[in-house]
């Protein structure tokens, strides 16, 4: 009998100290979709230097909202870089047969990401949801190759807390989310083994 598959979505991928290169050094991701065609997810502990304000203006909208006007947007990954992604609490809607948002994708168990202009309307108009964290970018797996890499310990998983990703300062997000495991940062080793 087959082994069922394995399903990471709303977890963090929390990058080892061994994962090669600067794009996922010590990066954390929130998984939005996991399948056996592959994976998608948004880094959410690498801040670049736009501030939400200044994103909007190049789309042609105010941001009037002081509680995100100076937020940064992050480094999503290295795919489509060009484009923004709304990580986001989930909406409620009155029970229609669409969600609020054309692009709105609600991560089962999750939170919601977004990447329709309709929500940053929402968001430059005052309404919209209350927290959110906006990449330019995605981190993206083909089939089987997430599990290629958690397989060679370049990663380490475990269910997502939205606290960490709202409410905690971006340098603590990397910690915070090993702390889920019960791991302190100074344990892990750069070497990867197997017994």
């Amino acid at each position: 009998m087959p082994a069922a598959p394995v399903n990471f979505t709303n977890q963090f991928l929390i990058a080892m100290p061994g994962m090669g290169g600067d794009t996922f050094a010590g990066a954390v991701i929130y998984l939005c979709d996991h399948t056996e065609r592959g994976a998608l997810g948004l880094v959410i502990n690498k801040p670049i230097d736009i501030k939400l304000r200044n994103l909007f203006e190049k789309v042609n909208l105010s941001l009037d909202r002081a509680d995100l006007a100076d937020a940064p947007v992050y480094f999503g990954g290295p795919v489509q870089t060009e484009r923004g992604f709304v990580l986001h609490e989930p909406i409620e809607f009155d029970g229609g047969a669409a969600p609020p948002y054309s692009s709105s994708m609600q991560i089962p168990g999750g939170l919601a990401m977004t990447t329709s202009k309709d929500v940053l309307e929402a968001l430059s108009s005052g309404a919209g949801p209350k927290r959110v964290l906006v990449t330019l970018g995605y981190a993206g797996w083909g089939a089987g190759q997430l599990e290629d890499e958690m397989s060679r310990n370049g990663w380490i998983n475990v269910g997502a807390e939205p606290a960490i990703i709202f409410d905690t300062p971006v340098a603590q997000r990397y910690d915070k989310a090993l702390s889920l495991l019960g791991i302190d940062v100074n344990m892990l080793s750069q070497e990867a083994g197997h017994a």
